[in-house]
């Protein structure tokens, strides 16, 4: 079983931003699939050819609880042995996480496997939660030239224009292969 994760912001005014494009992504690539809300790890899953599918509820910030809790119920995460807890564990077979990267130009990707964080509060959430960052990620290009004029926060959380979607859309292909 591998867990995929897509990051985002829940509530309609994060819809289609560039924050939640994790969840523009699991959306387009699942299709019409039925989300359920999982209230213990607050997040909406869904199971689909024995891999789970997860887009936490947390907010961005805080996407790591969610994250941590599916790990722990499917016991991917490895357990504290007395006073030495397990750290820097290798989750890269288990745990993909699909995220917007600012570095990144619009309509490129990176997977990378045991990089930090980068400034995502998402990620680093994920690697606080489960002490590892060996974890596959796939990063998602969302940079255009308006960002130089745009705070980086303001920027994240505006909404796609239709061009930029057809970018993405045109990384889907690839992006399946790499989960």
């Amino acid at each position: 079983m591998k867990i995929i994760v897509g990051l985002g912001n829940p509530g309609e005014q994060y819809a289609r931003s560039r924050h939640n494009v994790g969840w523009l992504i699991l959306d387009s690539i699942l299709g019409e699939v039925k989300w359920t809300l999982n209230k213990k790890w607050n997040a909406l899953v869904c199971e689909q050819g024995g891999d789970l599918y997860l887009k936490p509820q947390t907010f961005m910030n805080n996407s790591g609880m969610a994250v941590s809790a599916a790990l722990n119920y499917y016991h991917l995460l490895p357990k504290k042995l007395k006073l030495f807890s397990t750290k820097d564990s290798d989750l890269s077979d288990v745990l993909t996480v699909i995220h917007d990267d600012l570095d990144i130009d619009l309509g490129k990707m990176k997977t990378s496997i045991g990089s930090r964080s980068a400034g995502h509060n998402g990620v680093q959430s994920i690697i606080n939660y489960t002490k590892t960052f060996n974890f596959k990620r796939v990063r998602v290009g969302i940079k255009t030239i308006d960002r130089e004029n745009i705070p980086a926060d303001k920027f994240v959380l505006g909404r796609f224009k239709e061009e930029e979607l057809k970018e993405i859309e045109r990384l889907l292909g690839d992006i399946k292969k790499e989960i």
